[in-house]
């Protein structure tokens, strides 16, 4: 029987770390700001946004919602992102997926500024990744990296199958682990994969991100593989109180029974999720206030000078 990795667990010590890194920035009196730019009424983008928020606060850190409609011009929502980078006292800037029709996905990410880019989703962060420069990571990958980490999951030399190749999850998490200091030989299955458990079937580390409820079967997982279901699929449940349950990629129970490690859903990856946005937006704001402290000591330097 396959060890559960509690994500809930890994990730309330991530967030303990941000807040005490968001503490020592009050302190200096910065308080690490996250702007949620949001537009339509999808029903998940909602919940993801509540989600965050509260996550925010519980680290002490401030968040800034602009809802806009769903029919709103991508202009006008270029203008709001304009806004937020030029105003300091934001130190990240989320832009919520999916956009209205209609508006350039890859515009809108793009005018994000990098030093703000805390979801890691502009091109040059997504340049820094793959060259190990200095960047935000994308959060659902880098979850992903700390869950094997602290789980003590040998992934030096080992062979590890994505199933997903969305530029969120799947391809960020193949550059990541094929870093030279994770180390793994990493193979990327997609729709176009023929026999996808051909290459499942050899996976040390099995990843499904892929978006298709029960896609991993127990026949298509090594024993004592770890397997790390990313997905989060909305099944309609008339008896639960919300109307529907979670799912992942995995049909949990008959590949627990077979591999070594798995992650449940919910309470695997997600948790990690925001836990390592709230990293990424305290980072944002340390290198914001050790940039004006830089600033300001060079104008003192200055003056002392002159």
């Amino acid at each position: 029987m396959a060890k559960i990795i509690d994500g809930k667990a890994v990730a309330v010590k991530i967030r303990e770390e941000a807040r005490t890194r968001t503490a020592a920035l009050q302190a200096r009196g910065v308080r690490p700001c996250l702007a949620v730019v949001l537009a339509g009424e999808d029903p998940a983008s909602l919940s993801y946004v509540a989600a965050k928020e509260k996550a925010l606060a519980g680290a002490g850190m401030a968040s800034r919602e602009f809802r806009l409609p769903a029919g709103v011009a991508e202009a006008e929502l270029l203008g709001v992102i304009n806004a937020l980078n030029a105003d300091e006292t934001v130190h990240g800037i989320l832009v919520q997926l999916p956009l209205p029709s209609g508006i350039r996905e890859k515009t809108v990410i793009s005018a994000v500024d990098p030093a703000k880019d805390v979801d890691g989703f502009h091109p040059v962060s997504v340049g820094n990744m793959v060259l190990g420069g200095k960047g935000f990571l994308p959060c659902t990958p880098h979850g992903v990296l700390v869950l094997l980490r602290e789980e003590g999951i040998p992934t030096d030399g080992a062979r590890v199958v994505i199933l997903g190749r969305s530029n969120i999850v799947g391809k960020p998490l193949a550059c990541l682990l094929s870093r030279r200091e994770v180390n793994a030989t990493v193979t990327l299955c997609h729709t176009g994969t023929r026999n996808p458990g051909l290459y499942t079937r050899e996976a040390d580390i099995l990843i499904a991100a892929a978006g298709r409820p029960g896609l991993v079967s127990a026949g298509m997982v090594k024993e004592g593989a770890a397997v790390i279901d990313v997905g989060v699929n909305r099944l309609a449940d008339p008896g639960s109180k919300k109307g529907y349950r979670l799912s992942g990629d995995v049909d949990y129970g008959p590949v627990a029974e077979k591999a070594g490690w798995i992650t449940p859903v919910p309470g695997g990856v997600g948790p990690m999720t925001v836990a390592m946005l709230l990293l990424n937006v305290v980072q944002a704001a340390e290198d914001a206030a050790n940039a004006a402290d830089a600033g300001a000591g060079a104008r003192a330097a200055a003056v002392r000078y002159d």
